[in-house]
């Protein structure tokens, strides 16, 4: 026998892997040292300054990935992870450097692959992020047929005085909310069991209060806030950022926030996305469980001083961000409150 007759196609394995270093050099700069095949990716450090702290991130797709099979639309998924993954670094302040994907399959089909690196490299040209390696495996009888996982991890860096974690915050201080594109990379076990198993939607179907139709909706790529939220970090104005991903507002805001301050969070102060307000009504949902799982429309929380107020709304006003004061820091343990006070005053977003 041959490892073939075992499912692995080595020459399919070849051709696939010959595209994605095609893709991956166009994300190169003069830092990459090696091309993508080596048995790791090198990148020069040299011309970082001597305070530069490295800050690293892994995530995956999840099972958002579902859609996408069933779709057969794969390069939003591979951008997904970039945008994912630069965001997380994005929140302490750091710039990404580099890119490393992880994709598995039961059977390598090379222009799935193909497609799903493109997304990857089209998102990392974007943040100024070289693709420097990764790894394609093909395990047989390990996942289901015409389905794969998909992961990365990204290294990027942050002068040390310019670290954002959170530990500047204090109580007074203002809550933005930054509006998400829908439900990003999170919830979608949730989601699909209340929209395609209960409700009995097809992806295909158009759905008027989406205005398209239920695939396109879910698989929405996953913003990338760096471009907005760079010229503010670099100005020092911000205290502490909030990626809203799995654990939605409730479990993600905790994480920053030291010891004696409390998010209180202004329900209705936004407004939330059409696709949100489906899945609750059909699956019944709770308020609580909505908070807890998904976005709900905000995708980034940032935490500024009242002091910068007019500086960092005229900065996203000028942007043409669309923004929300959604809540403010107050006295308590770490975590969230959730009030609804309609005399809190409601920020104007910029269209």
């Amino acid at each position: 026998m041959r490892y073939k007759d075992a499912g692995v196609d080595f020459s399919a394995a070849h051709r696939a892997k010959s595209k994605i270093r095609k893709l991956a050099r166009q994300t190169f700069n003069s830092k990459v040292l090696r091309e993508v095949g080596a048995f790791g990716g090198f990148y020069a450090l040299n011309g970082l300054p001597r305070d530069a702290v490295l800050v690293a991130s892994v995530d995956g797709v999840g099972t958002k990935l579902k859609i996408a099979f069933e779709m057969n639309r794969h390069a939003s998924v591979g951008e997904d992870l970039v945008n994912h993954c630069v965001n997380d670094i994005t929140v302490h302040g750091a710039s990404p450097l580099f890119f490393l994907d992880y994709l598995a399959t039961g059977h390598l089909r090379p222009a799935v692959a193909e497609e799903v690196i493109l997304g990857i490299a089209r998102a990392c040209r974007a943040n100024g992020c070289a693709l420097i390696g990764g790894e394609t495996a093909e395990m047989p009888g390990f996942y289901p047929e015409n389905e794969y996982d998909l992961a990365g991890c990204i290294v990027g860096w942050v002068h040390r005085s310019k670290i954002v974690d959170g530990s500047r915050i204090r109580p007074g201080d203002l809550i933005l909310g930054l509006p998400s594109q829908g439900l990003h990379t999170n919830g979608y076990s949730l989601a699909r069991k209340v929209l395609l198993e209960r409700g009995r939607m097809k992806l295909s179907q158009r759905v008027p209060e989406l205005g398209r139709t239920l695939g396109e909706e879910l698989l929405e790529t996953h913003r990338c806030y760096r471009p907005i939220l760079r010229p503010l970090l670099d100005q020092g104005y911000i205290k502490g950022l909030v990626h809203i991903t799995g654990g939605g507002i409730t479990d993600n805001t905790p994480r920053i926030l030291p010891a004696g301050c409390q998010a209180e969070i202004t329900l209705g102060t936004w407004p939330t996305l059409p696709i949100f307000d489906l899945i609750a009504r059909l699956g019944k949902v709770p308020q609580d469980e909505m908070l807890r799982t998904f976005n709900m429309g905000l995708g980034m929380l940032v935490v500024i001083s009242k002091q910068h107020w007019v500086h960092v709304t005229a900065v996203l006003r000028k942007r043409r961000e669309k923004f929300w004061l959604v809540g403010r820091i107050i006295r308590g343990k770490p975590g969230v409150r959730y009030v609804k006070d309609p005399s809190f005053k409601r920020a104007d977003s910029c269209a």
